[in-house]
């Protein structure tokens, strides 16, 4: 080796870098000579963690792209070759469009078969001579089989992978739905449902996940929520469905096994999808991971370049404080109980889900034909108004998954909780006894219609919510864990409410239920979210990582400081402050804090 080469690698190996020296340290050297050092010498500098390397890519050290150029020298000498499933395009973000496409179909066939069942219960408790107690269980085996489907989340998803466990969940749907379509009797259509609810469970907790570790930072937010976008569009989907067949002999059959189609397409779709990259790397794949990095997210722009070199250092991390014992290798489940970080996310996220799910949701859904016949309604015009309900769901879920990443999360959760309050409220005025008889049911229909449009346009919002928040949340190594833990519990309570929502409507009674019970809860989780939900908008995952290492008393001291500034804002009618320039001001702040601590 010549002196010169020996001078660089020389130099190259002593590139230490400590948190706050990368800006030094990067306009010291020349890039495009860094670069070739650091492959030079078969290594790039030593990053020793997630914030070092974000202090790296902000500074805009070379680091990121010697990474990348000794990922391509590795990939020429291995001979990479395209398999018959590995679409590419010449534009990345076409990727990024056809695979949330396909990923979120999911959401649309998990809100379909949510809904599918409202208006086949109009007739399918007649034609196989089901009682009252029977029928909730047919109602309910769907959340319960979730139950058991969201257990598989973790095992599916560490042993197969993300989209192995999508692909299952599709087999699932599609069995599932065939055997509901034939169904001869209760225990049949009890099954049929369990194996529904599995393929939904499992889908539930891995889609988000998947559309989250895969697309930009940016948009990250916004197409995760096209996941609720599409359940949404599911619902009224169902609901449509419902109404075409139901003056068809056999109508339910039919309305049950619609689902069969979405599904076939949807697993033909994720054939052609990859791996999440995340995945990858946290199963020590580098090179596989920046195989499919480059055909989903592309390598041209420097943002590109710079998460997948935080992504690799902080997957790193993780691994190396597993290693040391900081991290349970053989029981990753106890690092929710013994690591704080994990421990507040898991807190954090099932909270999130609580209050979707205990303001009765799902319930509602599912027995939308029911409580339209309850109004006044007969068989026929409760299907067809059922889709009012869906529909202000739909509508009231596109301004959040098209604003995700420009408001908020804590915008959207502040504004929802008191909106679909407000809507409890109004519809539990509709059941009061001064509105029954047929001299009131006019005005009876109108409050109860706008209770629900009320209630359906605000939850709209906030569902979205409930898939963003958890799938951003954990740690990577833990991530199908957490997932496991927040889709089971979602299912849970799902299934909790959905089976007793008859038994609570007669022991609270109807406004009771309404007002009382998921309106209380609501009010009392709107307090909630004002003090402990950190804002993680415009981060990466790593980023959120560093938000979570903060103790709980410091989210909530910054909450507090930030709900004081605004109120007296508000109050002095600063509208432009707090809906322009505070967010700009608040972002550049948190960055800062989560760099450098308080």
């Amino acid at each position: 080796m010549g002196e010169k080469d020996s001078k660089a690698d020389s130099r190259t190996e002593n590139v230490e870098y400590n948190e706050g020296s990368s800006s030094s340290a990067s306009s010291q050297l020349k890039h495009g000579d860094d670069i070739q050092m650091a492959v030079r010498s078969g290594s790039t500098a030593h990053v020793t963690n997630t914030a070092q390397a974000i202090d790296i890519a902000k500074d805009g050290g070379w680091e990121a792209d010697a990474l990348i150029k000794e990922l391509e020298d590795e990939l020429t000498r291995t001979g990479y070759k395209k398999g018959h499933f590995d679409l590419e395009f010449a534009n990345p973000k076409t990727f990024t469009v056809l695979l949330v496409i396909f990923a979120s179909m999911g959401g649309l066939l998990s809100g379909l078969d949510q809904s599918l069942i409202s208006g086949a219960n109009l007739f399918l408790p007649g034609d196989l001579h089901l009682t009252e107690r029977q029928n909730s269980l047919v109602n309910s085996a769907m959340p319960l089989g979730a139950i058991a489907g969201a257990l598989l989340i973790s095992p599916c998803n560490e042993m197969f992978g993300r989209r192995w466990a999508i692909l299952i969940s599709c087999i699932l749907y599609t069995i599932g739905g065939a055997l509901c379509a034939g169904a001869v009797n209760f225990a049949m259509i009890v099954v049929a449902r369990l194996i529904l609810g599995a393929g939904v469970g499992l889908e539930g907790g891995t889609v988000p996940v998947y559309v989250a570790e895969t697309v930009e930072r940016k948009l990250r937010g916004n197409l995760v929520s096209l996941y609720q976008l599409n359940i949404a569009l599911g619902e009224v989907l169902g609901y449509a469905v419902a109404a075409m067949f139901i003056h068809v002999e056999g109508n339910w059959r039919y309305i049950l096994g619609s689902s069969l189609v979405f599904s076939t397409i949807m697993l033909i779709g994720m054939l052609y999808m990859p791996e999440s990259p995340r995945f990858l790397l946290h199963k020590g794949k580098p090179l596989e991971a920046y195989k499919v990095w480059k055909r989903i997210r592309g390598i041209k722009t420097l943002e590109s370049r710079e998460e997948f070199f935080i992504m690799k250092v902080g997957m790193e991390q993780e691994q190396a404080e597993v290693a040391a014992g900081s991290g349970s290798r053989s029981m990753p489940w106890l690092d929710f109980f013994t690591k704080p970080r994990a421990r507040r996310a898991v807190v954090y996220a099932n909270i999130m889900i609580f209050l979707g799910q205990f303001t009765g949701v799902n319930a509602i859904m599912y027995y939308m034909s029911t409580l339209m016949s309850q109004v006044g309604f007969d068989k026929y015009e409760s299907n067809y108004m059922s889709l009012v309900g869906g529909g202000a769901l739909l509508i009231g879920t596109i301004p959040a998954a098209f604003l995700m990443e420009t408001c908020g999360r804590r915008f959207w959760a502040t504004i929802t909780l008191p909106g679909f309050f407000i809507g409890l409220m109004i519809t539990g005025v509709s059941y009061f006894p001064r509105f029954e008889g047929d001299d009131q049911i006019t005005p009876r229909l109108g409050i109860y219609l706008t209770g629900m449009i009320m209630y359906m346009l605000f939850f709209g919002c906030y569902a979205t919510l409930t898939w963003v928040i958890p799938s951003e949340s954990y740690p990577t190594y833990l991530r199908s864990y957490g997932m496991t833990t927040s889709s089971g519990f979602l299912f849970l309570c799902s299934f909790i409410i959905t089976y007793n929502f008859r038994g609570m409507q007669d022991a609270m009674t109807k406004q009771g239920l309404s007002m009382g019970f998921f309106g209380g809860i609501a009010l009392l989780g709107w307090f909630y979210q004002l003090l402990f939900m950190p804002e993680t908008k415009g981060k990466t995952l790593e980023e959120i990582d560093l938000i979570f290492e903060r103790p709980t008393r410091s989210i909530v001291a910054e909450n507090l400081k930030n709900i004081k500034e605004t109120t007296s804002d508000l109050c002095h009618f600063r509208f432009k402050k707090v809906f322009v320039d505070d967010n700009k001001a608040k972002a550049a702040v948190a960055l800062t804090e989560e760099r450098f601590g308080h």
